[in-house]
């Protein structure tokens, strides 16, 4: 009938931490939308949604994601917004099967890494995977 008091608090600190992300998460769009983004992330996106078929930029648009095809496996990977740890292979019912992670040397902002992604496992799977980390998904890929 009653909770105990470590639950309660631990079901307030959760709504707390949930609360002020969404408020973190709204002040940043706000500022976005004012044209305070980072240049660089701001070109970097730009040059992104240029490469990006028509089906990956509605796919990234909805989602903050979208899907590649290996050239030589003919496998799909999904490519999340980010610069590490954000491929995940999928299997025929769009379940992760694998994580990896590759990315350049020097410091990119996401766009430039996620594009840099992309046209490396469309041309060179092979090659990518040889250089990636692989990890364990740990989440849905609805």
């Amino acid at each position: 009938m009653f909770e105990s008091l470590p639950h309660m608090a631990n079901r307030q600190l959760r709504w707390l931490f949930t609360s002020a992300a969404r408020g973190a998460q709204t002040i940043w769009d706000w500022y976005r939308e004012l044209g305070h983004e980072n240049d660089s992330e701001a070109r970097g996106l730009r040059l992104l949604r240029g490469w990006l078929s028509p089906v990956q930029l509605a796919q990234y648009d909805t989602h903050r994601y979208f899907d590649v095809i290996g050239c030589h496996s003919g496998k799909r990977y999904r490519i999340r917004h980010g610069t590490a740890t954000n491929i995940h292979e999928l299997d025929d019912a769009g379940d992760p099967t694998a994580g990896w992670c590759f990315v350049p040397r020097d410091y990119l902002v996401a766009g430039d890494v996620m594009l840099a992604q992309k046209i490396a496992l469309e041309t060179n799977e092979r090659g990518a995977l040889a250089v990636a980390r692989n990890f364990a998904p740990r989440w849905s890929a609805l």
